[in-house]
């Protein structure tokens, strides 16, 4: 009896050895395994991207199987096995092509299944509703005729047939978003847009729209470019202006310690101005979807024009030339630490040190258009901050790379320059924008 009862001790110790063990490995797991989409997949147009998880930490995955379903028809879409139980996460990424699988615009279910290692067959199925919609909008150009100046600015209204996920206007390959507004009491979309100096006759302007599904449209837009004549200088950087100008940049910037003064200037000049030109960009990605501004932007008062938009400079030390830029704004020089008004209303989204604009100030207008303030010597407003017509945001200066006190002004739409000036025409801006707007 006595070696009876050692036996069976020895075969419950062992049989929840075993137990203990398979419990440890995970094959008693009774939890299913987990499926993430990454991303919303309820409009389905021509083609979709889905990217699928499928995990389970525990017992691992033994099969997956992903399906869409129209009118009880099932199309397979990936199905996979996995012999081996060290499969603990599988990343799945496939195209639905609705027209290729023969199937109609209307509704449809994905069905997703996920099945783990374990003596269970824990499975886990999600089915999501989708619509098939393999129909692309159609962009309806609400003005026929546009005249857009070289390095100024374009604007346009247009309506969708179908509400658009994303709509704007492509120059070339630079796009720009649209924004919702209501016009006539009917729901459009308007955007502006920017053209370089030197954009020619062969420059495509083109009204982009693309629905929820992901169906796109590309609509021409009529449009004629008037040509428009900008100055070349060259400029002389004598050895007292970097002197002045320089130990301001190599006292902040660590590449131009123990540079001279000229190789100090050529850093600032093509380094510094591109990341200058990313920040600016930045920060001018997002704009408020409604229009800020009235009437036309102010403009610094008893202040004299210096240096105007598109200005071509060529740089010279010691008669030789060091380099080259474009003016992106208009110079106003006035007295000594003038007051600096913003030009409309709008909401302050910069305000502080920018490279070569020394200290600046960025103010969103809305619809994507913003007005930029540099060399700024006082800074008199802060971010967040909502500004009035005429509202003053801080003092003229010399900060940044500028030979004298002076308040350097932009206009920019999407982080895009352009020609200031147009926006202190009130009639320019009654023919291009405001009547526009009417329709």
């Amino acid at each position: 009896m006595k070696t009876t009862g050692g036996i069976a001790a020895v075969v419950i110790v062992l049989a929840a050895g075993a137990l203990g063990w398979l419990y440890f490995e995970g094959r008693l797991d009774r939890e299913k395994p987990v499926i993430q989409l990454d991303s919303d997949i309820s409009a389905i147009g021509r083609k979709k991207d889905i990217g699928i998880t499928f995990a389970d930490e525990r017992s691992g995955l033994s099969g997956l199987k992903v399906e869409i379903v129209q009118d009880n028809k099932p199309h397979l879409l990936a199905e996979e096995t996995f012999p081996s139980r060290s499969t603990r996460q599988k990343v799945l990424r496939l195209s639905v092509e609705p027209l290729t699988l023969q199937m109609n615009n209307g509704p449809a279910v994905v069905r997703i299944t996920a099945r783990d290692a374990s003596f269970f067959k824990n499975e886990t199925v999600v089915s999501e509703q989708v619509r098939i919609d393999t129909v692309p909008p159609q962009v309806y150009v609400l003005c026929p005729v546009n005249y857009i100046n070289q390095g100024g600015a374009g604007f346009i209204p247009y309506r969708t047939s179908k509400p658009a996920a994303l709509s704007g206007v492509f120059v070339d390959e630079r796009f720009y978003p649209g924004y919702n507004i209501v016009i006539g009491g009917k729901p459009t979309s308007v955007a502006f847009f920017a053209l370089e100096t030197g954009a020619a006759a062969a420059t495509k302007i083109v009204i982009f729209a693309r629905d929820n599904a992901g169906n796109e449209t590309r609509t021409s837009m009529p449009f004629t470019i008037k040509p428009k004549k900008f100055r070349a200088d060259k400029v002389n950087l004598s050895g007292t202006f970097l002197q002045q100008i320089m130990p301001e940049f190599q006292a902040t910037i660590p590449q131009l310690q123990g540079k001279t003064p000229a190789e100090a200037f050529g850093y600032v000049n093509t380094t510094l101005r591109e990341e200058n030109a990313k920040t600016i960009l930045s920060v001018c990605r997002k704009s408020i979807n409604k229009r800020l501004w009235e009437g036309a932007f102010h403009r610094m008062r008893n202040a004299a024009s210096m240096a105007l938009f598109g200005d071509q400079r060529t740089y010279l030390v010691d008669g030789k030339p060091f380099g080259s830029s474009v003016h992106l704004g208009v110079d106003l020089a006035s007295t000594a630490h003038a007051p600096i008004e913003a030009a409309n209303h709008g909401i302050v989204v910069f305000a502080g040190p920018l490279g070569i604009y020394g200290n600046a100030v960025i103010i969103d207008h809305g619809l994507g258009l913003f007005s930029l303030y540099g060399h700024l010597s006082a800074i008199e407003t802060t971010v967040g901050k909502n500004v009035k017509k005429e509202e003053k945001i801080g003092a003229s200066g010399l900060s940044g790379l500028a030979g004298g006190d002076h308040l350097h002004f932009s206009i920019l739409i999407d982080g895009q320059f352009v020609n200031p000036q147009e926006w202190w025409d009130p009639h320019w801006i009654e023919d291009n924008v405001m009547k526009k707007m009417a329709i």
